[in-house]
This record gives structure tokens, C-alpha cells and sequence, in this order.
């Protein structure tokens, strides 16, 4: 995830006298007897890079068509800078909609597909020109304003589709799934440029998205949907490290989750969690310990679970054979068994060429980590 510049911080949401620039406030959207969102609440500020995250049929894109216009709240109020956008129609909301299909005109320019929408709203005919320079420039597209969409590339495309949906200078930018049409690699490229964009124009965008990478990439807060709820509204970072229940961290990133019971005798922040009968507990740290006795999954991320064929000394150890190697190049993941039908997954760095490794399928391993290392959830 791309880290926030150490002279720039921003973070609105923890400041309580900055005003929202929207807010949903406890609003519900029904389709017949289906609830897409349930008694929502939430709240998005001014150039913020805000992320819908979650899967197919979540209610990500039915906040989005609210926000755009295209469906109506069934309960509660949508404001936007403070005006309940409810009785405004689509095409006089200060929002654009960018959307997956781009929806340029085939048989128009670079240029004209951006000059489109202004030559259609009030703008002085005589600062439409400067006006699309300014989006070609912005969007590198300068060389390419007098081709067609069919003669440049898609990830070209995609920054036409941009332009022109910033040419009227919306207070929201809403942007559906915007680069799924593009390859692996071009997609990373272009969420560097979609920030770079957003951060000199100062443009709030709103991104629904189901890529968790994506989501983690280019925003400065997610909101992880679920069933027509939010799961969890934080920081990439908070969300990867902190995750407030079972549903979060296993749905961002990998994650090892282990359940088990709190023994009686933890004491301050330090929990120890049984999870097999003959096996050691596991030693953790939590701000709100649960009750002895209490039911909790502890979470671990991979690349936090140290591999040794020797045991080491740590907080937590556990032995296992590996089952199965995943080589990703960079990172090999280890899947470990230890114990019938529970297996904990652990990450390590390939520093070293293939041949000099020394962890192999069916070894006799440990892992190990800190008693800071995983989460303990009750969620």
C-alpha cells in the first residue's frame, strides 16, 4: 500500500471540527423485499481518496448510484456539502460518474470526447479550449488529443475517460471499478497516476472496487462492506493491522485464523488463548481483553510467522510438517500442518536462490512469532 508523505498529513475524520462533505445518515435502500443497505451511517470528507470495498452484491455500488443519483434512498438522507442531494436530479448534482466501460464516443477525438460535457454546460465557449488543455496536460494526454479511442491504448483510454469526467470540475468524483479493464501490470501503473491526479486536483474521488489491492493502493480510507453493512471504516494500515473482526481479516490480504478460548489468569492486556488440548496457548496482547472463558479467533498474518527447521526462542512456537510451497518469486509461503486439519501459513523472503534453500515439502518445521504479532478478535 502506498504510505502517506511524511510532510503531508492528512486525516480529517480524527479532526471534529472539519464538516463532512458527505454523509449518509442512517440510510436504507430496498428492492422489493431485498435490503441492498441497511440503516447505513457514514461519513466522507473533502479530497478525500475513499474506497467501497467488498464483494459481488455487498451494496458497494448501490452507495455509489445513490450518491450519483441513478436510485433513491428508501429511508434517510444523503448530504452533500451540507444540501440534501434527495430531490436533486443526476444532472444538476455538482458529481460526475466515471464508469468501468469508459463510455467514450467512438467516432469523436481525444479532445472532443473531453470538450463533450463542456460544450453542454454553461461554460464560456471561449474557455472551453484552455480548459481542455488543462485536462490533456493533467492526464499526459497532449500528444494524443487528435486521435481517436480506438488508436490509443486502454490505459489511455482510461485517462481520457478521467479527463473529461474532471473537465467540469465536479465537487465528487465517482469512479466504478475504473481500471478492471486493464492488465495486471498497466493497472498498477495507472493507480499511482489516479493519486498523483486526485491529490493536484484536490477532487474528492469515491472508488468501488472488489480489488483489495487496489483499494489499499490508492486510498486514504476503506470502508469493507458486507451484506448492505460496513464491516470496518479506517486506514489501509488500520484495517491490514487491526482488523475489528474475523470478516476483515480474512477478507484483506492472507491471514491464519485460530480459534480457541481465553484462559482464566490473563492479566492486563496480556491474553493467553487455548486452542488444543495438548498444545501450548497462544500468547497475545489486547487494548479490551475478552472474558475468560470467551470464544475468540486470533489472527496472524503470514508474513509475521517466522519458518526454522530448528526451535527457536519465541513467544509463540508451534511444530508442523509442510504440506505445501508457494514460490511467488519474491516471497515463498509455507503451508504448514500443525495439528490434524489446522494449518498456519508463513512467509519468507527469497534471499536466496532456489538451490541453496533449505526448507522442503514434507519437512519437520517450527513457527514461531511475538505476542504482538497477531489480533485477538471476537468478531
Amino acid at each position: 500500500m502506498a504510505q502517506p508523505r511524511p510532510d503531508a498529513v492528512f486525516a480529517p475524520w480524527d479532526d471534529p471540527s472539519e464538516t463532512p462533505l458527505i454523509q449518509f445518515k442512517n440510510v436504507t435502500k430496498r428492492f422489493g423485499d431485498f435490503t441492498a443497505i441497511d440503516d447505513l451511517t457514514l461519513d466522507i470528507y473533502a479530497r478525500e481518496f475513499f474506497a467501497l470495498l467488498g464483494p459481488s452484491g455487498c451494496g458497494k455500488t448501490t452507495l455509489m448510484r445513490m450518491l450519483a443519483g441513478f436510485e433513491t434512498p428508501t429511508e434517510g438522507t444523503i448530504l452533500l456539502d451540507g444540501v440534501d442531494i434527495g430531490p436533486v436530479p443526476p444532472n444538476e448534482r455538482p458529481v460526475n460518474m466515471m464508469f468501468q466501460s469508459y463510455a467514450l464516443f467512438p467516432h469523436l477525438t481525444v479532445w472532443e470526447n473531453i470538450a463533450f460535457g463542456l460544450k453542454r454546460s454553461d461554460m464560456p465557449k471561449d474557455q472551453i479550449g484552455d480548459r481542455v488543455e488543462r485536462m490533456l496536460k493533467l492526464t499526459q494526454l497532449g500528444k494524443f488529443a487528435k486521435r481517436k479511442p480506438h488508436q490509443i491504448s486502454g490505459g489511455q483510454r482510461q485517462r481520457v475517460a478521467l479527463a473529461r469526467s474532471l473537465a467540469k470540475a465536479p465537487k465528487l468524483l465517482l469512479l466504478d471499478e475504473p481500471l478492471g479493464a486493464l492488465d495486471k501490470k498497466l493497472r498498477h501503473e495507472t493507480q499511482f497516476e489516479l493519486m498523483d491526479i486526485q491529490e493536484s486536483t484536490g477532487t474528492t474521488f469515491v472508488i468501488v472496487t472488489h480489488d483489495q489491492e487496489e483499494a489499499m493502493t490508492v486510498a486514504s480510507r476503506v470502508a469493507v462492506m458486507v451484506d448492505g453493512n460496513l464491516a470496518q471504516v479506517a486506514t489501509p494500515d488500520q484495517i491490514y493491522e487491526a482488523p475489528t473482526s474475523a470478516y476483515v481479516a480474512d477478507f484483506i490480504g492472507d491471514v491464519n485464523l485460530i480459534e480457541g478460548a481465553v484462559e482464566a489468569g490473563s492479566t492486563g492486556t496480556d491474553v493467553a488463548i487455548k486452542w488444543s488440548a495438548t498444545e501450548e496457548p497462544i500468547k497475545a496482547t489486547s487494548d479490551t481483553p475478552p472474558p475468560a472463558a470467551s470464544t475468540v479467533q486470533f489472527a496472524i498474518r503470514p508474513e509475521k510467522v517466522a519458518i526454522s527447521s530448528e526451535k527457536p526462542d519465541a513467544a509463540n512456537v508451534m511444530e508442523g510438517k509442510i504440506l505445501d510451497i508457494a514460490y511467488l518469486g519474491n516471497i515463498s509461503t509455507y503451508h504448514v500442518e500443525v495439528a490434524p486439519g489446522l494449518i498456519v501459513k508463513a512467509q519468507a523472503t527469497n534471499t536466496r536462490r532456489i538451490s541453496r534453500r533449505n526448507l522442503t515439502w514434507e519437512d519437520h518445521v517450527y513457527l514461531s512469532w511475538t505476542d504482538t504479532a497477531g489480533v485477538v478478535l471476537t468478531e
